[in-house]
């Protein structure tokens, strides 16, 4: 049974940092390109960052230069360093698959807010 357990939100200042993490259980993690999303209410769940197997990275354009995904395989985690954040950072963040038409079951997300 796939597992993933996204940790490290808070509630931080505008211009202030946070480091998500997600863990996962349950498949062969260093098999799989993983993913950072966030959703905010009534909004569909976009894509924030994504890294290959191989390490490679890719962002949307609204976080590029401030977040920094990363993975650690020998402790089944992905990482979200979050930088410069601003109020419109403000989601819940999860992380899964990047896509390809299906996902793990998701996670509870971990909650991330950025006051003015």
């Amino acid at each position: 049974q796939v597992q993933l357990v996204e940790s490290g939100g808070g509630l931080v200042q505008a211009g202030g940092s946070l480091r998500l993490s997600c863990t996962a259980s349950g498949i062969i993690f260093s098999n799989n390109a993983m993913a950072w999303y966030r959703q905010t209410p009534g909004k569909q769940r976009e894509l924030v960052a994504a890294i290959s197997v191989g390490g490679s990275t890719n962002y949307a354009d609204s976080v590029k230069g401030r977040f920094t995904i990363s993975r650690d395989n020998a402790k089944n985690t992905v990482y979200l360093q979050m930088n410069s954040l601003k109020p419109e950072d403000t989601a819940v963040y999860y992380c899964n698959r990047p896509g390809g038409g299906w996902y793990y079951a998701w996670g509870q997300g971990t909650q991330v807010t950025v006051s003015s």
